[in-house]
């Protein structure tokens, strides 16, 4: 059994995601449990890209251990400066040279010839060597790159002093068979190929990222380039969770194995989802609400009599729960504690007292209170205050009560309550096209705040006439956006909520 190496780059690569960027407090929550996941290395930013990329790299190299911690750098010599300095203090910093070596990249963005271009991706590993020993070189576009050239690169870079050379399908346009022929093709034609790792990262352009990184196992490939949920560019990566669970499950096919503590997808997978607000499709594979759900009765019937007639994975083994916990009003604080330990959340004693007010006023507003109630809750939590690290601010706009009137064919009356420090303020107004476009304008008006809707989107977190519905809002402010998350039976409130919190986030 081989040990595949897992690279994260869901700080980098994830965050490129339009709308799924992370403030440092953030970056800094996902690295952390990025490492109590098991992760070999994690990939957490682009040094050169801003000072706030250099700040939350430089933030992660210091404070996060047990796994490697790595930038992102062109071959050029800003950029690996920056990344040097950025992960200096890790535990095993890396920095991550890429060049594109395709004669698309070479010809119409990069205008070289083949011989500049290695003697660039020589140059630049030479260089980053100066400051680490754990250098990564990527050949962007790398299986649209002639298999005589990316031969000669690869050999060339091994010698500069490459420790992990990266062969990624950049736009996701590899079949499974030809990623196979061409990793072999590296092994069985590079002569110093065995000085040195062989990593993949696929893109999921064709829905085929898993399946080529899996047959790059196969031919030999050592590490898997991968993000949580499959975040990414575009149609996003291969998903951290479908390959380590595949090359679990499937052991027998792959002899190989990862050090991910794997009943810990689902709570990462949550996290992630939470701080990005790109939430997870219900039938997404691992980590999808419906992964271990059955409805057909063919289906229960099976799992009655034997759970593998249709389970080829234990829920546990994920970090699922078999089925859902019910609570309810007359639930106490330590039936809650429990569940949210075996949900996957380690809340500190004032963010659970927090959860159980929140909890108890849910509880008198619905009748069954279910996992996904009790994940939203504290998300929320996260999204406000405690979960993010952030002070609570005498600055910050609450919510207090709404009176709204409105009908089809006429403009909503609304009456909107909210509070700052000790001074309430109300807004009436009767215009919005809808409730939640009323309440938009309201706040704005009491905010004084130039902002504008970019993205605004709500869902059921639970089943039942009862459930809470989930908002989230992406809110612009000239350049800026701000992100923001509300959870309430009442939508309105949910929406109201997540526009507050996306103000909050501004001011603050």
């Amino acid at each position: 059994m081989r040990t595949i190496r897992i690279f994260d780059t869901t700080l980098r690569d994830g965050e490129q995601s339009p709308g799924a960027s992370m403030n440092l407090s953030e970056k800094l929550q996902v690295a952390h449990a990025l490492a109590d996941l098991g992760v070999d290395i994690i990939e957490a930013g682009f040094a050169v890209a801003s000072p706030g990329d250099f700040e939350s790299v430089r933030e992660v190299a210091k404070s996060v251990k047990g796994s490697g911690v790595c930038s992102l750098a062109r071959c050029v010599t800003k950029d690996i400066d920056a990344a040097a300095e950025a992960v200096k203090e890790a535990e095993q910093p890396t920095i991550h040279v890429f060049l594109a070596t395709s004669p698309i990249h070479r010809e119409y963005k990069l205008r070289m010839n083949m011989d500049q271009n290695v003697e660039t991706a020589i140059e630049a590993v030479k260089y980053a060597r100066r400051f680490c020993p754990d250098i990564e070189f990527s050949a962007e576009d790398a299986t649209r790159t002639e298999i005589d050239h990316l031969c000669r690169v690869v050999e060339a870079v091994i010698n500069a002093g490459a420790a992990t050379v990266n062969i990624p399908d950049t736009v996701g346009y590899a079949a499974p068979h030809e990623m196979y022929e061409r990793i072999r093709n590296l092994f069985e034609r590079v002569p110093n190929i065995d000085r040195a790792v062989i990593s993949v990262h696929n893109h999921n352009d064709l829905g085929m990222a898993a399946a080529t990184s899996l047959a790059a196992v196969q031919a030999g490939a050592g590490q898997v380039e991968c993000t949580i949920n499959g975040l990414g560019e575009r149609a996003g990566n291969c998903a951290l969770e479908e390959i380590v669970m595949a090359l679990k499950t499937r052991c027998d096919v792959y002899q190989a194995g990862t050090r991910i503590i794997t009943q810990k997808l689902v709570p990462v997978s949550r996290l992630v989802a939470s701080v990005t607000g790109l939430k997870v499709p219900r039938n997404k594979a691992v980590v999808g609400q419906n992964a271990f759900a059955h409805e057909s009765g063919i289906h229960q019937d099976g799992m009655l009599k034997n759970p593998t007639t249709y389970e080829i994975m234990s829920p546990a083994d994920v970090g699922f729960q078999k089925t859902d916990l019910v609570l309810g009003k007359h639930s106490g604080r330590a039936a809650l504690a429990d569940r949210t330990k075996m949900l996957g959340y380690d809340l500190d004693a004032e963010t659970l007292t927090n959860l159980f007010g929140e909890f108890k006023k849910l509880a008198d507003r619905k009748k069954n209170i279910y996992d996904e109630d009790i994940s939203a809750l504290i998300e929320q939590q996260m999204h406000e205050n405690k979960g993010l690290n952030v002070p609570v601010s005498s600055g910050d706009w609450t919510f207090v009560s709404y009176d709204l009137h409105c009908c089809t064919g006429s403009e909503p009356v609304l009456t909107l309550k909210l509070r700052r420090g000790t001074q309430e303020y109300t807004k009436e107004i009767a215009g919005g096209d809808g409730p939640i476009d009323a309440v938009f304008l309201a706040v704005q008006d009491l905010t004084g705040l130039d902002i504008s809707i970019k993205e605004y989107s709500v869902q059921s977190v639970s089943v039942g006439e009862d459930a809470q519905g989930e908002s989230t809002v992406l809110l612009n402010k000239g350049s800026e956006i701000f992100r923001g998350h509300g959870v309430s039976t009442d939508t309105i409130e949910a929406g109201t909520l997540a526009i507050l919190n996306a103000v909050n986030r501004m001011v603050r």
